[in-house]
């Protein structure tokens, strides 16, 4: 039940995040979150606040395998000893490796999620009927390079945030149990992960508005992430950089929570079972 209700969270708070970072300033549809889920439902049913998500779903376990992978191995460089404490600087640098690391996995899954999740505000019937027929699609047209299109901008949205993730955790659970970190209890873990999971956000949500606008446009709109940022500060103000904050903050402290209790328990797990692993 914990890993489950943030689970869900996830799901619906990122069908609308999508939504609302994409649709148009002259002309929006959304008032915002609790008006997009809602029009959502009425007009698609409630499984269109799955559309999109079979890509995400099958990535998930190794895109966050890949992430702590990276982050171990960030460490693991720089360290001299295993026992080694790491200052906020150098646990920024390993979160940085980790964001870089699973943008292979990351770029692909957002593309077909956005291009899902926005087709039903388009005028006009769906273009797609799932992930694996967007995949089709895309890959009739450019080949693998327009399934993988932005991939830059997801690299420049997941490095900085997971720097910012993964030290605040570190950080936070060193600030509550001490710099060795020897009494881990749930509560801390809770409330460390839910925090990593906010800090991670805060740094994300610009670009994350820029990625997601750059791969639902239509073909040739947008020369990169740059060009997506220059015409969103043009046109709408900065403020702009923060549409769908208020779905993805909903999200980021219950589901980051989870997901490193879920870590740490998988890792208490492990050193007892293969303690020279």
């Amino acid at each position: 039940m914990v890993i489950k209700r943030p689970h869900q969270v996830v799901i619906l708070s990122t069908s609308a995040q999508v939504r609302l970072q994409t649709q148009s300033a002259q002309n929006p549809l959304y008032k915002g979150t609790w008006d997009c889920l809602s029009q959502t439902v009425k007009k698609e049913g409630i499984f269109a606040l799955y559309k999109g998500m079979g890509a995400p779903l099958v990535g998930v376990a190794p895109i966050f395998a890949i992430s702590f992978m990276g982050f171990g191995i960030g460490k693991k460089i720089q360290q001299s000893s295993p026992d080694e404490a790491l200052g906020p600087a150098q646990l920024a640098a390993a979160g940085f490796l980790s964001g870089f690391m699973t943008t292979v996995i990351m770029a692909p899954g957002e593309r077909i999620k956005c291009l899902l999740q926005v087709q039903q505000a388009a005028t006009g019937p769906p273009k797609y009927s799932g992930p694996a027929d967007v995949v089709k699609s895309l890959d009739s047209k450019r080949g693998p390079t327009n399934i993988a299109k932005s991939a830059a901008a997801t690299a420049t949205r997941d490095a900085p945030a997971s720097a910012a993730y993964f030290a605040s955790y570190e950080l936070i659970q060193r600030w509550l149990q001490g710099p060795d970190r020897q009494k881990l209890t749930v509560g801390t873990t809770l409330f460390a992960g839910g925090m990593a999971g906010v800090f991670n956000w805060v740094v994300a949500i610009p670009m994350d508005v820029c990625k997601n606008r750059l791969q639902a446009a239509p073909e040739g709109k947008y020369t990169g992430a740059m060009d997506v940022l220059s015409k969103l500060l043009k046109t709408e103000g900065p403020t702009a950089l923060w549409k769908g904050a208020t779905p993805i903050m909903l999200r980021s402290f219950p589901a980051n929570a989870a997901c490193f209790l879920g870590y740490e328990a998988a890792m208490f797990g492990l050193n007892q079972v293969a303690p020279n692993l």
